[in-house]
């Protein structure tokens, strides 16, 4: 159940979600008749497929435990943890 809290927007930001709120839906798109629907993976960029991976964070750098893994310089990580038993 969610609790109820006050509301800490500003009156533009108030204005603004109300406009949004205001807004018609988007029609559909105007498809041809024998289109054949397709998977929204197949739209997405080739190449960048998400991985899970052990590790741990040692300040503040991510190692795999895993020795075989290798992670291209630069990559988003996500780091999900677990509280300690």
């Amino acid at each position: 159940m969610t609790i109820p809290s006050v509301d800490v927007r500003t009156p533009s930001r108030r204005a603004t979600d109300a406009a949004l709120a205001d807004e018609p839906p988007l029609a559909p798109p105007d498809l041809p008749p024998d289109a054949t629907p397709a998977p929204v993976e197949s739209y997405l960029r080739r190449g960048r497929r998400p991985v899970a991976v052990a590790g741990v964070v040692e300040n503040g750098v991510v190692r795999p435990l895993d020795p075989a893994v290798r992670l291209p310089e630069r990559s988003r990580v996500i780091i999900v943890a677990t509280e300690p038993a």
